[in-house]
C-alpha cells in the first residue's frame, strides 16, 4: 500500500479559516489557533504599551523602531504571526501597504499559550533563526517569565532570564526599564472568580 502525499498549505488556505482564529503556514503545514486568552492578550497589550512610546515615538526613549501587534511575516515559504514584531526604521523605512511583511523583523516576541508553546519554542524559533532575526523574546504569562534570546552565528543564545515582578532592561530595548509586573496584571486578592 502506498502513502498519500500530504498537500502543502498555500496562502489561499489562510482565507478559509474562521475570523476568530489565527492562521500560519509552517513547513508547508497550515497551523490554526484560537485567538489569545485574557492572560496572553494582557501580556501582549501591556508589552506594546511599554515599548511603543519610547521606541516608535521617541517618548522617553530613542525612537527608530516600528513595532506591530501580530504582524503577518513572510519568510520564504513560511507565514508566521508572532505576537509582536519590531523593525528598525532604517530596514523598514516604509511599512507595507497591505498586511504582509516581506522583510524579516529585527525582534519578535512570542507569548506562550498551552496550545502553542511547542510550536512557538521549537518550530517558529528555528525559522526565525534561519531567516536571521537578531532578537527574540519568549513570554510565559502563566509562569510570569521572560526569556531573552540573541542570534549568534545562527544559534540562539540566552541573554536574560527574568520572572515575576522584576524590572528589566532587555536587549534590544536596553534604554528603557520594563516592569514585568505590568505584563501579568495579577488578580487582586478576593477576586470574585476565586473560591471564598
Amino acid at each position: 500500500m502506498g502513502t498519500t502525499a500530504k498537500r502543502e498549505a498555500t496562502y489561499e488556505d489562510l482565507y478559509r479559516i474562521p475570523e476568530h482564529m489565527t492562521g500560519e503556514i509552517i513547513d508547508g503545514e497550515l497551523i490554526v489557533t484560537p485567538r489569545p486568552a485574557r492572560r496572553h492578550a494582557e501580556a501582549a497589550s501591556s508589552l506594546g504599551g511599554e515599548l511603543v512610546p519610547p521606541y516608535r515615538f521617541g517618548r522617553g526613549g530613542p525612537g527608530g523602531w516600528l513595532i506591530y501587534d501580530e504582524p503577518e511575516i513572510h519568510l520564504g515559504k513560511h507565514v508566521l504571526v508572532p505576537d509582536l514584531g519590531g523593525w528598525k526604521r532604517e530596514r523598514l523605512n516604509t511599512p507595507p501597504a497591505e498586511h504582509r511583511f516581506m522583510i524579516s523583523p529585527d525582534w519578535i516576541c512570542e507569548i506562550l499559550s498551552p496550545g502553542t508553546a511547542r510550536i512557538d519554542r521549537i518550530r517558529k524559533m528555528r525559522i526565525y533563526a534561519e531567516y536571521g532575526v537578531p532578537y527574540a523574546w519568549i513570554i510565559d504569562p502563566i509562569l510570569m517569565t521572560l526569556e531573552v534570546f540573541q542570534l549568534e552565528s545562527g544559534t540562539w543564545v540566552i541573554r536574560g532570564l527574568h520572572e515575576g515582578r522584576e524590572r528589566v532592561r532587555a536587549e534590544p530595548f536596553t534604554e528603557v526599564e520594563i516592569g514585568l509586573a505590568n505584563l501579568w496584571m495579577e488578580e487582586p486578592p478576593g477576586d470574585a472568580t476565586e473560591p471564598g
